[in-house]
């Protein structure tokens, strides 16, 4: 529980809870724990809270760099060639794409859930990695922790006494389970060279999901805690995801220090952030209520030290099916275009999330099965994807922040407003880094929404550099093409150039847009992109300052060193004005162009 007072309580407990805050008081409740534990985490702020809390429970590590880009899913590739003509029609229309994801039943026939992939579809696993990488793009691939059809991962675990009652689930929290659990998903697919691991079903029971009618929240609590009850130790039910989480990244950390950890789980418990997890929202609907909810759901998993979070962009299910209350889904997939708009919408959204990741069934979800270039709906799609990847050095620069220094990137906005109390009240909008508020539409039809722009500083528009107060509600402008996007006066941007994956033209200007109205400060970051060395110091940080009052910008001296760094790289400096147009592309003329070499240990500065 974390307060805009300035505080913070973590309670001790991975058994049923309930937390009640009514007229008549607060309240904390857990089921079964041999004493309850709480800590009481003074802030002031939720960044200050947020580093106390990862004190207890642990940092989160660096992702790969890729893991910055665009990763598509849906449910689901059939085969190996499927896999490598969707990614080749990427680079062929010149997408940006850095993963794409192989959900699940890749097993053969009713082997249910067995890491091994069915030879039939999946021939050569090993020349599927090497066909996606040739092209640049990773590939993360489901296993699931249930094991049925007598498959020879169930036999051996089975043989080894490591299944719960249901003779499917492995115990994850079996240190020895765990090991055989990766020898598994080892051979299986991690020595052909994968890059990422969809661990679903983290929350292995799941009784509620049957019936035309949803049970009421009391009831579906009940249902569920009763189903895990009979295989769990009522004591530990909701920290299996944290145990095989655990599972994964450490025995993968054993087998290789040169593959960062990139697990998406379906899950999350306090602590999990330390094993490279991130947690998605499970298969929500196709639903503009549904959108709106999430921006909340997101930034309520965020302040409680879990910084990574995503969620299915669209929506998992996207048709109604009324046998089953949690198909409800309002459209008929990617050519109706009431679900175009809503799509493009919750793309826009996704561009600003730690991971950018879309997913679902009942239709495809490549951009181009929602129109051509020229379409509204594609162009919008285009343009999110053109700024998420222009926005990677200060996105992978946020995100070491996050490693190094406690920070979380996607940020409710008591985060950084904690004394404006209207800023505590909205919901909808965010903070991205220290810069960005970002602030999704999530009605249909709008070309406009309601914008609170929190007090303290003045905000610049992101699209025409217009300098608007602060303490204010306004109407932004929200064409279909583009999400209401402002930045706070006082920042330091760094953008690269639109590129096709998060590791082309590294060397490439770094465009720096100077945000005036006070100063500010922004470490960019690099490294290998990928491995541990960064654990071992080897990364760079370069300073750059903004002294608003002289109108003098300050970069360097570089910090640190690792292999293949840059010993030089052009800086071109804008400083948006109000009322100057800032393109998506750079911004011609530029302000000031800087050749800076960092072949000695002096700053590069100008006026």
């Amino acid at each position: 529980i974390v307060s805009s007072r300035g505080y913070g309580i973590l309670f001790d407990t991975a058994s049923l809870a309930i937390f009640e805050d009514t007229p008549t008081g607060a309240r904390f409740w857990t089921e079964v724990v041999d004493e309850l534990d709480f800590y009481f985490i003074f802030g002031p702020e939720f960044d200050q809270v947020i580093a106390s809390l990862r004190k207890l429970t642990g940092r989160p590590p660096m992702f790969p760099r890729w893991a910055c880009g665009y990763v598509q899913s849906k449910e689901r590739y059939r085969t190996q060639q499927e896999l490598i003509e969707v990614v080749s029609e990427f680079r062929r229309r010149r997408i940006p794409i850095d993963c794409i994801v192989q959900d699940w039943c890749t097993w053969t026939g009713r082997e249910w859930g067995n890491k091994t992939p069915d030879p039939e579809r999946f021939p050569d696993p090993a020349q599927l990695v090497h066909d996606l990488h040739r092209m640049d793009c990773r590939l993360m691939v489901s296993i699931w922790p249930i094991m049925r059809g007598e498959c020879r991962d169930q036999q051996e675990m089975r043989q080894a006494g490591y299944l719960l009652g249901n003779d499917a689930t492995y115990d994850a929290f079996n240190p020895a389970a765990r090991r055989l659990y990766w020898e598994q998903a080892y051979r299986g697919w991690f020595r052909h060279g994968i890059d990422a691991w969809w661990c679903d079903c983290t929350e292995p029971f799941e009784a509620d999901w049957k019936g035309a009618v949803k049970p009421q929240p009391e009831e579906r609590m009940r249902i569920n805690t009763s189903e895990a009850r009979t295989f769990l130790d009522p004591q530990y039910i909701n920290a299996y995801s944290l145990v095989h989480s655990r599972g994964i990244y450490e025995h993968q950390r054993a087998t290789t220090s040169q593959k960062r950890v990139v697990n998406l789980t379906r899950s999350g418990f306090p602590g999990q952030q330390r094993f490279g997890a991130i947690t998605w929202s499970g298969d929500i609907s196709a639903k503009w209520s549904t959108l709106r909810k999430q921006i909340a759901d997101g930034l309520n998993f965020c302040v409680t030290g879990n910084p990574r979070w995503t969620l299915d962009i669209g929506g998992f299910f996207v048709k109604r099916d009324t046998s089953f209350w949690f198909r409800d889904g309002d459209f008929d997939g990617c050519d109706d275009p009431g679900y175009r708009e809503l799509y493009a919408r919750w793309f826009q959204f996704g561009a600003f999330l730690p991971m950018f990741r879309s997913h679902g069934t009942d239709c495809p979800r490549e951009p181009w099965r929602f129109g051509e270039p020229g379409e509204e709906a594609y162009d919008a799609l285009i343009n999110a994807l053109h700024l998420r990847y222009r926005l990677l050095p200060y996105l992978y620069s946020i995100a070491a922040r996050e490693t190094l220094a406690d920070y979380t990137m996607f940020r409710m906005l008591a985060f950084d407003f904690r004394s404006d109390p209207m800023a505590c009240t909205v919901a909808d909008q965010f903070m991205f880094g220290p810069a960005f508020l970002v602030c999704p539409v999530t009605e249909p039809g709008a070309v406009s929404r309601r914008v609170y722009l929190p007090d303290g500083c003045d905000w610049f528009d992101f699209w025409t550099g217009e300098k608007l107060a602060g303490g204010r509600m306004i109407d932004a402008p929200a064409p279909l093409r583009q999400v209401p996007l402002f930045v706070r006066g006082g920042s330091l941007v760094p953008l690269g150039p639109v590129v096709q994956h998060a590791t082309e033209a590294l060397d490439a200007p770094i465009e720096l847009r100077i945000y005036p109205g006070s100063d500010a400060t922004f470490d960019l970051y690099e490294d290998e992109n990928d491995n541990y060395n960064y654990e071992l110091g080897q990364y760079g940080i370069t300073p750059v300052h903004w002294d608003d009052s002289r109108r003098r910008l300050t970069i360097g001296p570089r910090r640190g060193t690792f292999p293949g760094m840059l010993r030089q790289r052009t800086f071109h400096a804008v400083c948006v004005r109000p009322g100057r147009g800032v393109a998506l592309q750079p911004a011609e003329p530029f302000d000031h162009c800087l050749y800076w070499r960092d072949d000695s240990a002096a700053e590069a500065s100008w006026t």
